[in-house]
């Protein structure tokens, strides 16, 4: 049972992310191409209460050619005196379109660390797969959105 609990999280993360489950998106490497359909992508930006940290996209929504790579740039500004470590969460609605919408490079990938007052511009490079077009459960689907929400980091504690 100890084997099965401990298990249970990376396999339901590997679930979500083959089945797109709760909005999950996918990791790629190669855009497969545009098929001259089009989709608008809306862009969502949540910090943390605990987080001081100030996070936006540079545009709000972008339309897209279906199947073409694109990048949408966030910026993120510490708002403290002190360094602070942050991971974003992510998810994409409608919660069907999530097997769809697929990430080349992110910044959700790995952990930012930002100086006292530091302002950065973070890419995420991405497609939304022709599939999304041909599947009855999202062939009419015209506007995704993809939301993140930053946490703060713990930093590892020094023993006194």
């Amino acid at each position: 049972m100890t084997g099965l609990g401990w298990a249970s999280v990376p396999l339901y993360r590997v679930f979500c992310q083959v089945t797109g489950l709760n909005g999950t998106t996918q990791r790629g490497e190669l855009a497969p191409g545009g098929i001259g359909d089009k989709v608008t992508v809306r862009f969502d930006s949540n910090v943390a209460p605990n987080l001081k940290w100030r996070f936006r996209p540079e545009r709000p929504a972008e339309t897209i050619d279906i199947g073409a790579r694109d990048m949408a740039f966030f910026t993120a500004k510490n708002l403290t005196d002190r360094p602070i470590t942050g991971t974003a969460t992510f998810n994409v609605t409608p919660a069907q379109a999530g097997k769809y919408f697929t990430k080349i490079q992110c910044f959700c990938f790995t952990e930012q660390t930002l100086q006292p007052g530091e302002e950065v511009r973070m890419p995420v490079i991405f497609y939304v797969d022709p599939k999304l077009a041909s599947d009855p459960d999202t062939r009419d689907v015209r506007v995704i959105t993809l939301s993140y929400t930053f946490y703060p980091v713990d930093s590892p504690r020094t023993p006194s």
